[in-house]
């Protein structure tokens, strides 16, 4: 039996407990609809099951496009982008006060592509605080 749009919204939006996949930031406090987003994009051949789906605030979806890898800002070589059904969060990012660190190149390489420790990111991390929403579980 195949799901609609609207229960696979659902599901996605359930299983990441209404944060983004990317940065861990929750969806409460944001102006704008988070998104289901393809990891492995369409274009580059990813299905439409929930193993390819992750849910994504609209900044961390639009930096990441239909990429699969990125420049390590400490290497210059190209790594793959956090991958949310095959990757633990936590092995690869850990807080540091309302900024991230990356632990491992995906992580190193996450932030520096999405641009996770922009002032404004920290600022809403900081909002979240004030809500028992801040830190990601």
């Amino acid at each position: 039996m195949s799901l609609s749009r609207a229960e696979m919204q659902r599901l996605v939006e359930s299983r990441a407990g209404q944060r983004c996949e990317y940065c861990g930031m929750h969806q409460a406090l944001q102006g704008a609809a988070f998104h289901v987003e393809h990891i492995v994009p369409s274009s580059l051949g990813g299905t439409d099951t929930l193993e390819n789906l992750a849910y994504a605030c609209p900044g961390c979806n639009l930096k990441k496009s239909n990429r699969l890898m990125a420049a390590d800002p400490v290497t210059g070589t190209a790594v793959r982008l956090l991958h949310p059904r095959l990757d633990r969060w936590d092995e690869h990012l850990a807080w540091q006060g309302y900024t991230l660190r990356g632990l491992a190149p995906i992580g190193r390489t996450l932030i520096a592509a999405f641009d996770l420790n922009h002032e404004r990111r920290c600022r809403i991390l900081q909002a979240e605080a004030l809500f028992g929403l801040f830190p990601r579980p």
